[in-house]
């Protein structure tokens, strides 16, 4: 049989400032969704990158007395150097700036200007620096840019238009015939609300009287793109348009994580301009909420940019991503505080799954001397936890194909949960005191073992690290992919009989609450 593929993307992160929590967030969830489906036996392809071009680039080259090209060059490093110190997997890192991608933008706007479907006009309307987008009336709130909360400026120009608005009767056929195009439910309702109201056609281009720091129209010099049609353009740059091996393997798969402060550039524009240009049309678009922090938006002004390399340097790699997986309802928005971190931290890692892997590997080495009791050896049926683990591996599965994160996470720790109170009423260390009950000491302790082992291989999409540590301890030998496919978790007795397990190291010590910074 063929194996599936899977493409997934995030946006290209906009290099005008240094990366933060919401960066962390939709490339960590990326990376979640792309592990898990390796496990799924799914053949994966992870793209991210920097967005280079633009006013707001000149504007903070300007103000650190740099060119755009210094400029860009030291904070897409950043981004660059940021994501394998969170454990991120991507295939690749595309730039704008690269001279294949404005290869394929150049071919891009060529073939739509080809197609009749750019023309040039004088347009007058409300023009956001900070968006660097015209606004219409209607999007406004109080007359202001929703997302900057300052009027928008008078432009009059000459310039280049998209014909997107005779595309919105088919945008709005496709997301209607189309399940899932746009998940979850409530952004596709968004879109469609939107499209409503007739679609205004697109400016697509910034004469270079005002801007140069981007890409030349191809059919007129004295013209750069608009940002946008720039940026979306990497989703196949990157894979080698028109004909690379990866673009032909990977498109049809293609799904693109994004927060929903661009879902319209994403929704909207985006479906359009392939559609115009003859391509076919990405698989669909996963939209998450925001992270406030402490109740508030992030923003520089509050002082609330959290960074996420001094959390994962305070908490740890692992927690951190679990924390974000866990808290966040994908779709929704949500909280984050150093509190509620640490609270996650105590109560699910060090005291859920640190205290009972430890416990557990402790009791094997106390009655067994450290081997591991086969738990088919024995036939106690009202012992086994086999149909529980299977349980739990369907529930997971279930919940990441529906990129659910939180459920997916949840499952396991119910399963964690029930491993606990396994112990509380089997009570091992009652049956190591009455030798004719030694079969069943090994039984228990048995189970106990291959749940740890289903516990360690489900947790590799959300912490790979924790994962590879929990499998060592139970002397597992790692596949060369570094995890076990999840077809083969679920089957009982894979740990080896006799094997010898050691004291465990702490997965999760405990954060001393009084000692976190701030305290």
């Amino acid at each position: 049989m063929e194996t599936p593929t899977q493409f997934f993307s995030t946006p290209i992160y906009y290099v005008n400032a240094k990366p933060h929590l919401g960066h962390a967030y939709t490339t960590i969830a990326a990376d979640v969704a792309t592990r898990f489906k390796q496990m799924d036996g799914y053949d994966t392809y992870f793209l991210t990158g920097t967005d280079e071009h633009g006013d707001k680039i000149v504007q903070a080259a300007d103000k650190e007395q740099q060119s755009p090209r210094e400029y860009v060059d030291k904070i897409s490093r950043l981004f660059q150097d940021l994501w394998p110190k969170l454990n991120i997997g991507n295939n690749q890192f595309i730039r704008t700036t690269h001279p294949d991608h404005i290869r394929v933008v150049e071919m891009l706007l060529t073939r739509i200007h080809d197609r009749g479907d750019i023309y040039f006009s004088s347009y007058e309307g409300l023009y956001c620096f900070g968006c660097e987008r015209f606004y219409q009336e209607r999007e406004l709130v109080d007359g202001k840019c929703p997302d900057h909360g300052v009027a928008p400026s008078a432009i009059k120009e000459s310039n280049y238009f998209f014909k997107m608005s005779q595309y919105q009767d088919w945008l709005i056929d496709h997301i209607k015939t189309h399940p899932g195009f746009i998940h979850p439910k409530q952004y596709e309702t968004e879109i469609l609300s939107f499209l409503k109201e007739p679609l205004e056609d697109l400016c697509i281009s910034r004469p270079k009287s005002r801007l140069t720091w981007g890409i030349t129209l191809p059919f007129d010099e004295n013209f750069v793109t608009y940002v946008w049609f720039d940026a979306l353009t990497n989703y196949i740059s990157a894979l080698g348009y028109p004909d690379g091996p990866l673009f032909t393997k990977f498109w049809p798969s293609a799904r693109h994580f994004v927060a929903k402060d661009i879902i319209k550039p994403h929704g909207i524009y985006w479906p359009i301009m392939l559609k115009a240009a003859g391509i076919d049309i990405y698989n669909g678009l996963n939209v998450h909420g925001f992270w406030n922090v402490s109740g508030s938006k992030m923003s520089k002004s509050i002082g609330n940019v959290t960074d996420p390399v001094a959390v994962t340097d305070r908490y740890g790699v692992d927690a951190f991503r679990y924390f974000l997986m866990r808290e966040m309802v994908f779709g929704l928005d949500a909280n984050f505080t150093e509190d509620v971190l640490v609270s996650r931290i105590n109560s699910d890692l060090a005291n859920d799954l640190g205290n009972l892997f430890s416990r557990v590997l402790s009791m094997n080495l106390k009655y067994f001397k450290g081997r591991v009791p086969d738990p088919n050896g024995t036939d106690f049926a009202d012992l086994s936890l086999e149909t529980d683990a299977q349980m739990v591996i369907q529930h997971f599965k279930d919940a990441m194909t529906a990129y659910e994160f939180h459920k997916g996470v949840e499952a396991i720790w119910g399963f964690i949960s029930r491993m606990n109170k396994y112990i509380d009423t089997h009570e091992p260390w009652r049956l190591a005191k009455e030798p004719d009950e030694r079969l069943r000491l090994e039984a228990v302790i048995g189970n106990l073992l291959e749940g740890l082992r289903t516990v360690a291989c489900l947790i590799y999409p959300v912490m790979p690290e924790t994962s590879t540590k929990m499998l060592r301890g139970l002397c597992m030998v790692l596949p060369e992919t570094g995890f076990f496919p999840l077809e083969k978790i679920g089957k009982w007795g894979q740990m080896s009989a006799g094997a010898c397990l050691e004291k465990p190291d702490s997965l999760f010590p405990r954060v001393d609450v009084l000692k976190k910074p701030g305290h």
